[in-house]
């Protein structure tokens, strides 16, 4: 089947591209309008309905009319000439307040908006909340409704901000915003130039590699556009899949979808240019046409096979039972199919079309290559096979041992020195009131029948809870319309985003309303902090149950490629020491040498997605070559070390494309960022460098045929073929 995509789209190659083209252009713009409709941001509703912070949210929808959707932000209000308020100023500012909950802000026009981009012109909901001790400014609470991702949110807020700014300076007050949406805003304003600098020196230093691997303008530049066709139908079909099925996306999916069909497009392509080059090199007299028809059925299998074990991988998050897994998972596990349909397809096509061409105006097809350091890697390999695979062990061993004493850290991350107008604002109200009071914890008690929730039960609830070490404000216990709830919050000494808050919430405030909630009634824990603490025990849980199967998976996919029941251990076995290298070298970094609280979160399953499944990839393109080479009569030693000649340029350039993509993330100012572009990059390049190049071909040595068992490769006399001797020596037959 394989071999009859391959053979349709180079003997039909225009036609492919065509389609492509259309698709490509239709998906994209698709994705592009319906992406911020699809995807959904409250952690809670990801959360299984088991989940404390979950109930709450429930318990807020349905009993005070909370809105999931809504962006909630504060507003500070304050004298311009920093005298206290007085109670004129509080009337005029409740006054504003009022008017401002009356005005439409309407979302400004934008040259960049598709025909069916949504309207998000609204009123706000806008309400007095207090005013500081030392009466220094006053609180308003402000509600938005959108995507706090969408750039035309971003736009609608402005207008509401400049508005507010406005109205209130016009009356001698200033005023300032944090929370939410004015810090997500701030943010993505402080960060725009630096993300468009790091972008344009990604791009130009991809392509610069490949210049200088290849000498060719058309193959620097065509992979660049195959991953943008194909990435954009990808992403159009996920969000379009959403929008028809109504299965939210997280904001976090269509980002991430882009950065693995980049990683995986970008490699298929590498691939398939390296052996399409070997294989004009070889076989001078053959055309461009059927070189790229014999080259892409024979990458073919490989290719698909290591697109599989990433589908397997991502897949496997179905089972998981925080929501942005289990939706993140067959999302791009679907989006890595689209990319495997155009490696077999768009891309033969394109390698048919141009042919000698695509390497223009490089002239090294007229003679075969010196071995170089590729060559010379083999050799040493295939000598010291022994004294290899130590030293690749000692060094991942040593690394892995720094996950010993490592912390996970559920923090949002610092940012970096980054000093926005949110956080200028955030700490002016942190120093007159407790830092939690812009995004409190609630604590929502519910019973049976009306009239059960009595003020003395409450207020001994709310009085225990005061006396928590880090809550420190009570407001006083709010009824619902119809008296079955009550909402009491509490605003913390730490800020809600922060490990520290996390802990408080999770451990002494949940014992609390467990041993003082009135009898008979049932109470439940919310808010930011409530719901992060869930969210770290709901991925601890995943995180067990993912990578077992995962793992089992992917080894299945490996003994039908390999037709081997040891190949694929020992495969697996290589990359599992890699990633526990990999997660120990991070925290080695982050937490003991740069003494920050742990590695975030997040960093187990991003390795996990990205370094194993990328370095699987880089494992199967070796090993598939290891076998293909052990079919040439002749001893098993020198196999290998051919298998590494050939191999070594496309592993290695392949992945120092993907580390250098992904270590810009390392200058990024937020900590969590940072972790993930450091261990991603340094990742790749361990299995790559030593996984792929050295452990696994040391090991293939060590094993010889035997690595096969049971399904031994047979050595076949090679094909003659109208070439010098030398070019004999190097030739590999076909399948």
């Amino acid at each position: 089947m394989i071999r009859a995509l391959t053979g349709f789209s180079t003997r039909s190659p225009w036609k492919v591209i065509a389609v492509w083209a259309v698709l490509g252009i239709a998906l994209t713009f698709l994705g592009q309008a319906l992406v911020h409709r699809v995807t959904q941001s409250s952690g809670g509703e990801l959360l299984p309905p088991a989940y404390d912070s979950a109930a709450a949210l429930r318990v807020a929808e349905e009993e005070f009319g909370v809105d999931p959707g809504a962006d909630p932000l504060t507003v500070l209000v304050a004298r311009t000439d920093g005298a206290p308020l007085e109670e004129a100023d509080e009337r005029r500012i409740d006054e504003e307040a009022a008017a401002l909950g009356r005005h439409r802000v309407v979302m400004p026009p934008s040259e960049e908006d598709l025909f069916f981009s949504p309207d998000h012109s609204q009123v706000p909901r806008v309400a007095a909340a207090m005013t500081a001790p030392d009466r220094s400014f006053r609180l308003l609470t402000v509600e938005l409704e959108g995507n706090p991702l969408d750039p035309r949110v971003h736009d609608t807020y402005r207008v509401f901000r400049e508005h507010a700014r406005a109205e209130f300076a016009g009356a001698g007050l200033r005023t300032g915003f944090t929370g939410g949406l004015a810090a997500a805003v701030d943010t993505a304003d402080a960060e725009e130039t630096r993300s468009r600098v790091i972008g344009i020196m990604m791009l130009a230093v991809i392509v610069l590699l490949h210049v200088l691997v290849f000498r060719s303008l058309p193959a620097a530049l065509l992979p660049l556009v195959v991953v943008t066709v194909v990435g954009g139908a990808a992403t159009g079909t996920v969000v379009g899949v959403s929008a028809l099925t109504g299965i939210g996306l997280d904001p976090s999916t269509p980002q991430l979808i882009s950065v693995v069909l980049v990683g995986i497009g970008i490699d298929y392509f590498l691939f398939l240019l390296f052996r399409f080059r070997e294989q004009l090199r070889r076989r001078p007299e053959q055309s461009g046409r059927a070189a790229a028809a014999e080259v892409a059925g024979r990458v073919g299998t490989a290719v698909t096979s290591a697109a599989l074990t990433i589908v397997a991988a991502f897949a496997t998050l179905a089972v998981a039972s925080f929501g942005q897994f289990r939706v993140l998972g067959p999302a791009i596990a679907v989006s890595v199919l689209v990319m495997l349909l155009g490696s077999l397809t768009l891309m033969p096509a394109l390698l048919a079309v141009a042919g000698r061409r695509m390497f223009w105006p490089s002239r090294s097809l007229a003679r075969q290559p010196r071995g170089g350091s590729a060559a010379r890697l083999g050799d040493r390999v295939a000598r010291r096979p022994a004294r290899a695979a130590l030293a690749c062990v000692a060094l991942l061993g040593a690394l892995a041992a720094g996950t010993a004493g490592m912390r996970m850290d559920y923090g949002s991350g610092d940012s970096g020195g980054t000093r926005t107008a949110s956080a200028v604002t955030a700490a002016e109200i942190s120093r007159a009131l407790p830092a939690g009071v812009s995004d409190p914890v609630s604590v929502f008690v519910t019973a049976p029948r009306p009239g059960a929730l009595g003020a003395a039960g409450l207020d001994a609830l709310a009085g225990a809870l005061g006396t928590v070490d880090g809550v420190g404000r009570v407001a006083p216990a709010v009824l619902s319309g119809n008296g079955l709830a009550a909402r009491i919050d509490l605003f913390t000494d730490a800020t809600p985003d922060t490990q520290e808050a996390r802990d408080l919430v999770s451990g002494p405030v949940r014992e609390a309303v467990a041993a003082h909630r009135p009898a008979g009634t049932q109470a439940h824990v919310g808010g930011t902090s409530a719901v992060f603490a869930d969210i770290s025990a709901a991925v601890d849980k995943d995180l067990r149950v993912v990578f077992p199967v995962a793992a089992v998976l992917i080894g299945l996919i490996l003994v039908l490629l390999l037709r081997s029941l040891l190949a694929p251990l020992v495969l697996l076995l290589a990359v599992g020491l890699g990633f526990a290298a990999t997660l120990g070298a991070s925290a080695l970094v982050f937490q003991h040498a740069l003494g920050e609280p742990g590695v975030t979160f997040t960093l187990p399953l991003i390795l996990f997605l990205f370094v194993v499944a990328l370095g699987t990839d880089y494992n199967i393109l070796v090993a598939d070559r290891i076998r293909e080479e052990m079919e040439v009569p002749g001893p098993a030693r020198a196999a290998v070390a051919r298998a590494v000649r050939h191999t070594a340029p496309a592993v290695a350039t392949a992945a120092v494309v993907l580390a250098a993509s992904f270590g810009s993330l390392a200058v990024n100012p937020a900590s969590a960022t940072r972790q993930i572009g450091f261990a991603t990059g340094w990742g790749i390049l361990l299995s790559a460098f030593v996984l792929s190049l050295v452990l696994v071909p040391a090991c293939a040595v060590l094993l010889g045929r035997s690595l096969w068992w049971p399904v031994r490769p047979r050595p076949k006399e090679p094909p003659q073929q109208p070439a010098g001797p030398a070019e004999l020596s190097e030739a590999v037959p076909a399948r």
